[in-house]
């Protein structure tokens, strides 16, 4: 059975409830790709993607579906993991605050603009998880898991911060970052931490939904 190793793992019940579990990503570039692999491979059948790009050569080094140069990543990995829903859509403060996120059990936030970032955050911080500073990095195991209140040597991160505390917003969230620093000035990038943010973004969505209480969604 596809899923018979899984079910091992986490047990019939547990494993319902990543099956049965609906999951929002935002941005599948080089770490939204490898979450979508990894919880499209745990059984996760309600997928939903969305994103605006297109495949260009620079994505060869990070990026699953990558080979397919010009196509917009949404229809190619459509193709390549049947089943989800595949958004093609540009992600704007505007798009922030006008889309519902109500009907997923996790919002996974691998897109790159800082301030949409933040409206996210707002917008949906209960269910969110969020991937900060991937980029010109190359050991994955200082890859952290941390509230955005409490990460440590990440530029973005600082900044987000600096934000949220000027709109008074006070709430916790689940932000996946790196405290290695800077390697490089441009956005350099690596699979090797790129692939390791998306598996530990999938982790943790994994961890929040088999505690999700049987009522539903919080």
């Amino acid at each position: 059975m596809r899923f018979d190793r899984c079910r091992k793992l986490f047990g019939e019940e547990k494993f319902d409830k990543l099956h049965n579990a609906s999951v929002l990503i935002l941005g599948v570039g080089g770490v939204g790709s490898y979450a979508l692999d990894c919880l499209y491979r745990s059984g996760v059948r309600h997928i939903t993607i969305i994103d605006h790009d297109v495949y260009d050569e620079s994505n060869k080094n990070r990026q699953i579906g990558s080979e397919a140069i010009g196509e917009l990543k949404t229809e190619r990995l459509k193709e390549l993991y049947p089943g989800i829903i595949a958004i093609n859509q540009k992600m704007d403060i505007a798009w922030v605050k006008d889309f519902d996120f109500t009907p997923y059990d996790i919002v996974i936030d691998s897109c790159d603009t800082t301030k949409v970032k933040i409206e996210i955050a707002k917008k949906c911080f209960r269910k969110l998880i969020m991937a900060v500073g991937s980029a010109k990095r190359y050991d994955a195991s200082k890859i952290s898991v941390a509230s955005i209140w409490k990460t440590q040597g990440e530029a973005l991160a600082n900044k987000m911060r600096r934000e949220l505390k000027k709109a008074k917003f006070d709430r916790n969230f689940t932000v996946v970052f790196s405290t290695e620093e800077a390697n490089c000035k441009e956005k350099g990038s690596c699979v090797a931490v790129t692939g390791a943010f998306g598996l530990a973004v999938c982790s943790e969505a994994i961890k929040k939904i088999v505690d999700i209480p049987k009522k539903g969604r919080t």
